[in-house]
C-alpha cells in the first residue's frame, strides 16, 4: 500500500489554541471535582431543610403557599429536635434551619473552620406554653413555682393547692432534644436537672394526648401548636386542656401566651425563632427564607398566633370630611 504523503498543516492562530486548552482544562476541572453546579435559583429547582418539630404546622402552610406562587420551586422539609437540626446543617444534610435560637460562638466557629457563614434571618418570636387536664382547677402560676415544679421541689399538688386531689405532679415535655427542652433547661433552671417525675414523649400532639388523659399532667409545648383559633386541629386541641397563665412574680398578673402579652413580654417565657441559611449565594434556600421574612411570609406568622419580625402594616385611609 502506498503511503499517503500528507501536506503540512496551516498553522492555528493562536487564540484558538488558547480557547481550546481552556476547554480541556475546564472540562476535566468539571470531571475532576464530582460536584455539579448548583442549578437552583431563588424561585426554582429544590432545597432540603430542617424545622424544629414545634413549627411543623406553620411551615406546612409557609411551604405550600412558597410553592403555590413559585411552582418549579421544591421545598423538602423534615421535621426534628432542635439538636438533630444543627447536625444535619453542620454536614450539610440541609441548607436552611429553623430553630428557637440562634447559632452558638462555638457552632459559627465550625462553619466558619470550613470557610461557611451562615447567615441568621430572624422571623419570629414564640412562647413556651404550660398545659394541664381539663379537670384541674389550678390554672395559674408563678415563675418561680413553675421552676419549683420542674425542679422537683414541689412535686405534689398539694403543695400547690391544699385542697387538690391530684397526687404526684407529671411533667411531660415533647422530645428530649427539643427546643422546649433546651429553652426550659437552659434559661428556666439555668443548666440544673429537671425533676425525676419530668420525662418526653415524641411530639407536642402527644404531649396534649398525655395531658388529656392524665389529670395530674402538666405540658410544655410551643404556643404554635395552640395559639390558630381558625386551625380545626388547634380547635380540637383547645377542647382537651386547659392553657395555664402565668405571673412573672406574685406582684404580677397572671397572663396566657396570647399575642398581646407576647409582644409587651407581659408574658415572662418568650423566645426568639430564626432561620438559619448555610446557602449563602443566591439559591433556593435564599429565596425561602427571604419569602418567610417578606410580607405574606410574616402575614402568616401573625396569623398562627406568633409575633412577625416585621410586623405587616395595614394602610388606612380616614375620611375627615
Amino acid at each position: 500500500m502506498l503511503k499517503q504523503k500528507l501536506s503540512k498543516p496551516a498553522r492555528m492562530p493562536n487564540f484558538i489554541g488558547y480557547f481550546f486548552i481552556i476547554t480541556i482544562a475546564i472540562f476535566f476541572y468539571g470531571c475532576s471535582s464530582g460536584k455539579p453546579e448548583p442549578t437552583d435559583t431563588p424561585t426554582s429547582g429544590e432545597v432540603n431543610i430542617v424545622v424544629d418539630e414545634s413549627f411543623q404546622q406553620l411551615f406546612d402552610t409557609q411551604i405550600y403557599t412558597f410553592e403555590s406562587f413559585y411552582q418549579n420551586a421544591k421545598v423538602h422539609a423534615l421535621y426534628l429536635p432542635e439538636g438533630e437540626a444543627i447536625k444535619r446543617l453542620i454536614n450539610d444534610s440541609c441548607k436552611v434551619v429553623v430553630m428557637c435560637r440562634d447559632l452558638t460562638v462555638n457552632e459559627r466557629k465550625t462553619f466558619e473552620q470550613a470557610n461557611i457563614f451562615p447567615i441568621s434571618t430572624k422571623i419570629a418570636e414564640d412562647a413556651i406554653a404550660f398545659v394541664v387536664n381539663n379537670e384541674n382547677n389550678d390554672t395559674t402560676m408563678t415563675v418561680d413555682k413553675m421552676k419549683s415544679i420542674l425542679l422537683g421541689n414541689d412535686s405534689l399538688w398539694k403543695q400547690i393547692n391544699s385542697q387538690s386531689q391530684l397526687g404526684k405532679i407529671n411533667v411531660v415535655f415533647d422530645n428530649n432534644g427539643s427546643a422546649n427542652t433546651s429553652y426550659i433547661k437552659d434559661t428556666l433552671l439555668l443548666g440544673k436537672p429537671f425533676s425525676k417525675n419530668a420525662f418526653a414523649v415524641k411530639s407536642n400532639p402527644e404531649v396534649i394526648e398525655y395531658v388529656s388523659t392524665h389529670k395530674n399532667a402538666i405540658g410544655v409545648l410551643s404556643v404554635n401548636w395552640i395559639s390558630d383559633s381558625d386551625d380545626t386541629l388547634t380547635v380540637s386541641f383547645l377542647k382537651k386542656i386547659k392553657v395555664l397563665s402565668i405571673a412573672k412574680d406574685s406582684a404580677s398578673i397572671a397572663v396566657k401566651p396570647y399575642q398581646a402579652y407576647i409582644k409587651t413580654k407581659e408574658y415572662p417565657l418568650t423566645r426568639s425563632v430564626y432561620m438559619i441559611n448555610r446557602q449563602t449565594r443566591a439559591g433556593l434556600g435564599m429565596g425561602f427564607v427571604s419569602f418567610v421574612a417578606g410580607e405574606k411570609g410574616q402575614i402568616m406568622i401573625l396569623k398562627a398566633g406568633l409575633i412577625p419580625a416585621i410586623a405587616p402594616i395595614r394602610l388606612i385611609e380616614v375620611n375627615t370630611k
